[in-house]
């Protein structure tokens, strides 16, 4: 009987495959930025398992790629998936889009009590990995509501002691929106001493600057410096020219950048492929304005109203805008008629009269009934191609988790890396699809310490693309945005194939990342 039973083991392993998933018959791209090479990739317990000629090899799965790319999973360093992810923890929109890992918590936005999220989210079961920062708007607001003041000692101490929560729980940096309520009321030096807070515990910072167009020298400046006193690498987020006053001025942007890396200064930059932003209704009026929550008081009082309305002329006139013409209305909740409008669109709906008075009252008539997220035509083509050029530009969508057919949002949620692949690679030739494919996967791995990700390699884990780059296609528009991108065939979470054959499947491969995780 035992030498039955020791039979039939041996023949069980004698029949059991080398490999979880075998995809051969490649063309890889390893995320290194060098020349794609044929090969056959090897998953085996959620890692890359061999990376080379495997013709003698069984897998329980075996992919032909006939020729397709292989590419690492696309790191997406700019996100916001907050309350989304909750609704929809598989992250279709993500997944159609070749994204294997998402970092959240940006522009000084993020969860409080990182540990407990996370812990939910894995409960939940997620489909794309999760990192996030800690935001310097978070915890300012948990400390100090929305006071317009400078902090004081014990509140730094008590900012700081949060911050340091945060990174112990996991976050990988320190994240500010210093255009936002309650940040832009900081000064640089409360910024370094949260962010010491953070570099102490081998995080990184990423800011939404004080500025993005005319003072945006200053505000690069300022971001750089936060990394230097602090002892940190610096990414500057979603980094554009928001001002048609200034258009063109990215080359100025770009060589002070430059200046500081010849410097020794660790700073890059991420992009989104659109001239257009998308925001709060809220960044279009003076901050001092938004103080306190009290916008409704003081829109309620006519000398301050009369001097909120000139401020928001004169920075018109400063953006080389003659109206607000440039801005849409994504999401306002209150009444998706408005949805898709641009504000003198709304003002007419309202029955305002036209021109620009009658638009500054639509958008107070917006913010009394609590605000709407917006999308803004802020940017031109000179600066996104420039900016794109620039070797330490990651890829980024500044996207959030979507609920299918559920307001106007940007299409960047849907579409930006296949946007990249298919307009400035393919067709326009901006970038080369391996130095793209770079931008994606480990110039965003390495900034952010992913060290078993961005790479095809064995070792690492097996987050994998499988995809034919003259078919890959975004499918959002601004007008139409609720549209999955097209020509991700494969899509490997953690080994588990989370697209296959172009159709979500039910795996749930991904997993939180917490910084400091082995």
């Amino acid at each position: 009987m035992v030498k039955l039973v020791l039979a039939m083991l041996a023949a069980l392993a004698a029949q059991a495959a080398d490999y979880d998933i075998l995809i051969r018959n490649a063309r890889v791209i390893d995320g290194s930025g060098n020349a794609w090479f044929r090969a056959d990739v090897a998953v085996k317990d959620g890692r890359i398992a061999a990376v080379g000629r495997l013709s003698g090899a069984s897998a329980d799965r075996t992919i032909d790629a006939r020729e397709r790319v292989v590419t690492p999973g696309f790191i997406d360093v700019h996100t916001h998936v907050e309350g989304g992810v909750e609704r929809n923890p598989r992250g279709d929109n993500f997944l159609l889009d070749g994204v294997t890992t998402v970092i959240t918590g940006n522009c000084g936005g993020s969860e409080l009590n990182l540990s407990a999220w996370f812990d939910k989210l894995e409960k939940l079961g997620l489909g794309l990995n999760v990192a996030s920062l800690v935001g310097h708007n978070t915890v300012r607001r948990e400390v100090m509501g929305t006071a317009n003041r400078l902090a004081t000692p014990d509140e730094i101490r008590k900012m700081q002691g949060l911050v340091d929560r945060a990174m112990r729980e996991g976050a990988v940096g320190f994240s500010t929106g210093l255009e936002y309520v309650p940040g832009t009321y900081s000064n640089t030096a409360e910024v370094v001493a949260l962010a010491k807070a953070a570099a102490a515990r081998g995080g990184v910072y990423t800011s939404h600057m004080r500025d993005e167009g005319i003072h945006e020298i200053e505000a690069i400046t300022e971001a750089v410096n936060v990394g230097k006193e602090a002892g940190m690498p610096v990414e500057i987020s979603h980094l554009k020219i928001d001002r048609r006053s200034v258009w063109g001025a990215s080359d100025q942007s770009l060589a002070l950048i430059e200046r500081y890396r010849r410097e020794g200064v660790d700073v890059v930059v991420d992009q989104y492929p659109y001239d257009r932003a998308a925001t709060n209704l809220g960044i279009r009026l003076p901050t001092w304005a938004l103080a306190e929550g009290k916008i409704k008081e003081r829109l309620a009082e006519p000398a301050t109203r009369q001097k909120i309305a000139a401020e928001m002329k004169q920075n018109l006139v400063e953006m080389g805008e003659p109206d607000y013409g440039f801005a849409t209305v994504a999401r306002f909740t209150p009444n998706a008629a408005y949805e898709g409008k641009t504000i003198p669109g709304v003002s007419a709906a309202m029955g305002h009269a036209p021109g620009l008075d009658g638009q500054i009252a639509a958008i107070f008539e917006l913010m009394n009934a609590g605000g709407a997220s917006m999308i803004y035509r802020l940017m031109g083509d000179v600066d996104i191609d420039r900016i794109m050029r620039y070797p330490f530009t990651a890829i980024a969508s500044d996207g959030g988790v979507t609920e299918l057919g559920v307001g106007n949002p940007h299409p960047r949620s849907y579409g930006t890396n296949a946007r990249v692949l298919g307009e400035y690679v393919r067709s326009r030739g901006v970038l080369t699809l391996e130095d793209a494919i770079r931008r994606m996967t480990s110039l965003p791995a390495r900034t952010f310490s992913l060290r078993d990700r961005g790479q095809v390699r064995e070792g690492m884990a097996a987050d994998l693309l499988v995809f034919d780059p003259a078919r890959v296609e975004d499918k959002a528009t601004f007008v139409n945005p609720h549209q999955y991108s097209v020509g991700f065939d494969f899509v490997l979470v953690n080994g588990r194939i989370a697209v296959d054959d172009g159709k979500l499947t039910t795996a749930r491969g991904g997993r939180t990342l917490r910084h400091g995780d082995k």
